[in-house]
């Protein structure tokens, strides 16, 4: 969609295969790790199923969901273990996108986060251990829009709207950038501008060219 440089005042951003390369495979390793030998019929990329999709439209709370997987395989499973089964997706982080990310705070646009997620992922994410460097998420982000919180899930145009509403301005104003095209259809259907990288793409130069700004080396 073309549009005249400066009519973007909000930037929001989608987390597996934009912030971080997605590898579903290695998620479903881990998972069988622990003993779930069957999840390759529950995880997908970018929306899941069965009591994992219950766990990220917060149908299910985390321990909820641990004792109902527990249940499932006849055996207990802890948190750690699913915190690290789950941040198996979180494949690769590049240090080009946090500098992006803090760029963009500097230039002056408020950056927000929309994310289908659940809590074994964020109790990660939001830690200091998440970048390396001692940052979490709230760091490099002023919101997060996290499904499990807002029960609500992408593409729903409804966890959009709520999003609009929290960034208190118009569609026509954010720029929203995922890997999941049918996400950015869902967005683009209400008026929002997007872009669709690949997972784990460098997407600096679209986004930077996209909003006027000189593109990062």
């Amino acid at each position: 969609m073309s549009i005249k440089n400066g009519n973007i005042t909000h930037v929001v951003f989608d987390l597996g295969g934009v912030v971080f390369r997605l590898d579903k495979m290695i998620a479903i390793r881990r998972f069988q790790e622990i003993g779930v030998t069957n999840v390759e019929q529950f995880l997908d990329d970018y929306a899941q199923k069965g009591i994992f999709g219950d766990l990220e439209e917060g149908v299910l709370t985390a321990e909820q969901y641990r004792d109902e997987l527990s249940r499932i395989i006849g055996k207990e499973l802890t948190m750690d273990q699913l915190e690290y089964a789950w941040t198996g997706y979180a494949a690769e982080l590049f240090q080009r996108n946090f500098d992006a990310l803090l760029r963009l705070r500097h230039e002056g646009f408020p950056l927000a986060l929309l994310s289908n997620t659940n809590p074994f992922m964020m109790r990660w994410a939001r830690s200091s251990a998440f970048d390396g460097m001692g940052h979490g998420l709230d760091y490099y982000f002023d919101r997060l829009y996290l499904s499990y919180e807002m029960r609500m899930m992408k593409p729903s145009p409804e966890i959009f709207l709520a999003m609009i509403e929290g960034e208190q301005t118009t569609p026509d104003r954010i720029l929203f950038i995922d890997d999941s095209a049918r996400n950015c259809q869902a967005a683009a259907a209400l008026g929002i501008h997007t872009l669709n990288p690949d997972n784990g793409g460098d997407w600096r130069g679209d986004v930077f060219g996209f909003l006027g700004l000189d593109k990062p080396d």
